[in-house]
């Protein structure tokens, strides 16, 4: 068993937080820096995150020269599945002549190469508020020791282009390595929110290449079945939406893009089809009474009604109606309905329902109006 597995295992409300790439990026800057002013390079410092708290960062390891300082820790995300724990965060610090802070991203740190990002092409990722909080070290520190030359912070992560390969970050357009991360300092385990943070970054910069199309889908697989439906759509027109169905639809809704294309399986997508938006095992049961409803809407015998209540699991109701174009059609359709419900903006919404071995089990495209006629509401 992996580290990882026996991690989740634990109960959530004795798990341990963390701390983010962007907290180990400043905290390590703060470090490099008293160590260039100092001729010390401290055991470990203390820093204010965003989210209201201290937070001391043990210095593991460290390298001094005539002209830089480098400081290491080892991040810690706690009890997070994160793909950057243990990760080595490194910051690289010296004297410039020119006055004011620069900072920038070294080996293992991204380049944002697509517009959309919180960070404009070209640049090192380093988010919004990691950088705040890089630069509102140094500035301490040049108040502190009375310093005015200028100084520059180099990010870095001696493992990140390998990690990098764990995340996001290629389908963003973040080459070469992690991004450096953060709004709040500390990771929260199991936590939403970067997963969902990653959705809105996705969206944004499909919106920016100029995509008017996107396909969203539930995982890997439902994505590689999607890339073979849509092989016209450029890359980043595929969006993995994971469970965040209806949150997914909402930011595409803000975007204003006019098309919108889900595709998935029978579990999840007969979850959307009664209206449920957020289609984790544990946030709605399926209801084969609803499969049933559609199934006798459509004509569906009454000795296979039977059958679809007495079914295991979605798939299985999708095997029993392999072939029954007008039941996967009618639920593809209340896909489409309820998601322009949802949102309530005029997109063109299609949905692909796929069988586990990438067969089609049935589709409904370019749906824009709600239809009360044809649609279910159970």
């Amino acid at each position: 068993m992996s580290t990882q597995n026996k991690r989740s295992k634990k109960d959530p409300s004795q798990m341990r937080h963390g701390y983010t790439t962007g907290a180990c990026a400043a905290a390590m800057t703060k470090a490099a820096f008293i160590g260039l002013a100092t001729g010390t390079v401290p055991k470990e410092v203390t820093i204010y995150l965003p989210v209201g708290q201290y937070a001391t960062f043990q210095v593991h390891s460290f390298e001094v020269n005539e002209q830089t300082v480098m400081c290491e820790t080892i991040k810690d995300a706690g009890d997070d599945p994160d793909a950057t724990h243990q990760a080595r965060i490194q910051s690289t610090v010296k004297w410039q002549e020119s006055p004011g802070i620069v900072i920038d991203g070294g080996v293992g740190i991204g380049r944002a190469t697509k517009p959309g990002l919180p960070v404009a092409v070209g640049e090192a990722a380093i988010n919004p508020v990691p950088r705040k909080m890089i630069h509102a070290v140094l500035e301490e520190g040049l108040m502190t020791y009375g310093i005015i030359s200028g100084v520059k912070a180099v990010v870095s992560a001696p493992d990140g282009e390998e990690l990098a390969k764990k995340t996001l970050n290629g389908r963003l357009g973040i080459l070469g390595g992690i991004s450096i991360l953060g709004t709040r300092g500390t990771v929260v385990p199991f936590s939403s929110s970067a997963y969902m943070a990653s959705i809105v970054q996705a969206i944004s910069v499909a919106k920016e290449t100029g995509c008017d199309h996107l396909v969203i889908t539930t995982g890997g697989r439902s994505e590689r079945f999607a890339m073979k439906q849509y092989p016209h759509l450029p890359e980043e027109a595929f969006i993995e939406m994971g469970d965040f169905v209806g949150f997914t639809l909402k930011h595409i809704a803000k975007k204003e893009i006019p098309n919108v294309s889900l595709v998935g399986m029978m579990g999840k997508f007969s979850k959307v089809a009664q209206g449920v938006m957020m289609v984790h095992s544990k946030s709605a049961p399926v209801s084969f009474e609803f499969l049933a409803a559609i199934a006798k809407k459509v004509g569906v015998k009454p000795l296979m009604l039977e059958e679809i209540l007495q079914a295991n699991t979605a798939s299985q109701v999708g095997e029993l109606l392999a072939g029954n174009d007008d039941f996967f059609e009618a639920l593809c359709r209340n896909c489409c309905y309820f998601s322009l419900y949802h949102v309530k903006y005029p997109l063109n919404v299609s949905t692909t329902i796929y069988a586990m071995n990438g067969n089609c089990l049935g589709k409904a495209e370019n749906i824009n109006v709600l239809d009360e006629s044809d649609w279910y509401r159970g």
